[in-house]
């Protein structure tokens, strides 16, 4: 192997995560920055209507929905979808006993980007027993992404937010619609952040 072989080997292993987010560019051309920007208040109103849906039969779920950062790393540990995101999709996804119910779904702009997702899981200590891997998983990825990472616990079918690694608990359908068009609520003893959970 010449040199220079060897200097493009090296600099693809040095600039994988530049290259990995120049190739997302290039084979979503919807990902166009004001997509990322603007409220997407139909986007957000499906996910509502389907956290809704899934509380109240208590299937449990975990919903991301990538910001600024890419989420192509971890879209690609799942299936690829590239489906336009609905309640019913997304209903159906979550639905005990399907191949894809286990894990998390991304979604980019109004698309379903993959499902049946591995999220890094947070190292900090839950403080509730109910709270299990699936809420690790969403306080996980919002330590290490800007993305919004919506639960519903399987177990007592409460809804949370995990982001900038908060997690608000106990949300009404009303909080989280807020929150997904942008305005965080106040925390309270309800929130929990990572850095609360290790001290």
């Amino acid at each position: 192997m010449s040199w220079w072989e060897l200097a493009i080997v090296v600099a693809l292993i040095l600039f994988q995560p530049e290259l990995r987010g120049l190739f997302y560019r290039l084979r979503y051309p919807r990902t166009a920055r004001f997509l990322r920007r603007v409220p997407r208040i139909e986007v957000a109103e499906e996910v509502v209507d389907a956290v809704d849906r899934l509380s109240r039969s208590s299937h449990g779920a975990i919903i991301v929905l990538e910001q600024e950062m890419s989420l192509l790393q971890y879209a690609e540990t799942g299936t690829e979808l590239q489906a336009n995101a609905s309640s019913d999709l997304l209903v159906t996804i979550f639905t005990p006993y399907t191949p894809l119910h286990d894990g998390a779904v991304i979604i980019h702009g109004n698309v379903v980007l993959a499902a049946g997702c591995i999220l890094p899981l947070s190292q900090s200590p839950l403080p509730d027993r109910i709270m299990g891997t699936r809420h690790r998983a969403a306080l996980g990825l919002s330590e290490e992404t800007d993305s919004l990472v919506v639960v519903v616990s399987e177990e007592n079918a409460s809804i949370s937010v995990a982001h900038k690694g908060i997690l608000y608990r106990s949300l009404s359908t009303h909080e989280l619609r807020n929150i997904l068009g942008g305005q965080m609520p106040r925390l309270t003893t309800g929130h929990t952040s990572a850095g609360e959970m290790r001290a």
